[in-house]
């Protein structure tokens, strides 16, 4: 039996606006409202662009008490069109009105946020029914305020990225997923601060002051060695602050969390582990007693070089790829703690190091010939 297109649809649309949020009207009012359990109820108007504004926000306030439908009742009127005498009775002056119905039908105007921890909030504390939201995760950012400010940005150990910003600040609000993901990012560097102050807060305005903080969001780099702070003046968008950072604070890491592909590299050792692959397997002990000779006189780490080095003189080049495929799984998994897998991803660009080959069959045969020279 083949269904018209025309139902398949209906039938589709039907499914992707059902929402739980009752409507409400004079014919059914009655029988929500007032018969033993409470209800919050929204008096809108369709041309009404607080109203819209609300909308997906109320939606997802009556998904969040969908589990208690027969606790509580999340429902809506429209005020201006077949709901109108439920508005005038109510006394409804201004769109959107949201008004709470206790058990026994009385009524009281709701006048606390619009946001949807405040608006669940409100309906637990006065229906006693738990919402089924799930609390945010903790912030990445370090949260700072007049009493913990010096402790941390003034530490002359610490590099401190700090956003001045303000709650009802539209810029902040669209900075603040940014931020969260570049203070993700850093906080395995322990020198490497990213932090935020909300400068409009009363306590924190001296503060504010003392910055010259003059718009929100502002945002001031501390140095370890200069703590006057300087004004951050780059791009917005996470590869901009990372690059910043970077750059800053000496440190290696990339967008979205993670060490880059550069950690862990050294110049002179990724020359002679160059030199170390180019060249026949007889040579590669010459080249290894150099890297230990060089390692020897350095102050840099060069361990994962020289263990690279002894495995494949001991056994032979392939362990180089095995050794690649082996951690890229783990790596994968992002099963492990965050520094165990810096740790990891630091081998794994050594290692690739020693993979880069001349650009054709020439070029690698004359370095391996001069290697034996």
């Amino acid at each position: 039996m083949r269904l018209s297109f025309a139902i398949v649809s209906s039938f589709f649309i039907a499914v992707v606006t059902a929402s739980n949020v009752v409507d409400l009207t004079p014919d059914n009012f009655d029988q929500f409202v007032g018969q033993g359990k409470p209800a919050l109820v929204e008096f809108f108007a369709p041309w009404c662009g607080h109203c819209k504004n609300l909308a997906p926000t109320y939606e997802q306030l009556a998904d969040a008490f969908a589990h208690a439908k027969d606790k509580v009742v999340i429902a809506k009127v429209d005020a201006d069109g077949a709901g109108k005498p439920l508005g005038k009775k109510y006394e409804v002056s201004g769109f959107p009105t949201l008004k709470w119905f206790d058990a026994a039908g009385k009524d009281e105007k709701y006048e606390s946020g619009r946001d949807l921890d405040s608006l669940a909030a409100f309906v637990t504390k006065k229906s006693g029914v738990k919402s089924n939201i799930k609390p945010p995760p903790p912030p990445e950012t370090t949260i700072l305020d007049v009493y913990n400010f010096d402790e941390i940005v003034m530490d002359t150990s610490k590099n401190v990225l700090v956003s001045f910003t303000a709650p009802w600040c539209g810029h902040c609000k669209n900075l603040k997923p940014i931020y969260e993901k570049v203070a993700h990012a850093f906080k395995p560097e322990s020198n490497c601060i990213v932090a935020n102050i909300d400068a409009d807060d009363a306590k924190n305005k001296d503060l504010a002051r003392k910055y010259e903080i003059g718009s929100f969001p502002t945002i001031k780099f501390f140095s370890a060695d200069n703590k006057d702070g300087i004004a951050y003046e780059g791009g917005r968008s996470e590869a901009d602050f990372v690059t910043y950072l970077n750059e800053k604070c000496g440190t290696q890491r990339k967008v979205g969390g993670g060490l880059n592909d550069q950690a862990g590299r050294l110049s002179s050792f990724d020359t002679l582990a160059q030199k170390f692959f180019a060249a026949a397997h007889s040579s590669r002990q010459a080249v290894f007693d150099e890297a230990r000779t060089l390692a020897t006189s350095s102050a840099q780490d060069a361990k994962h070089y020289l263990k690279v080095m002894e495995k494949v003189v001991n056994t032979s080049e392939a362990y180089i790829a095995k050794e690649l495929k082996r951690l890229g799984s783990i790596l994968e998994k992002r099963s492990l703690a965050p520094s165990k897998l810096d740790e990891l991803q630091i081998k794994v660009n050594i290692l690739r190091a020693f993979s880069t080959e001349p650009k054709d069959e020439e070029e690698t045969k004359v370095a391996r010939e001069e290697s034996e020279l």
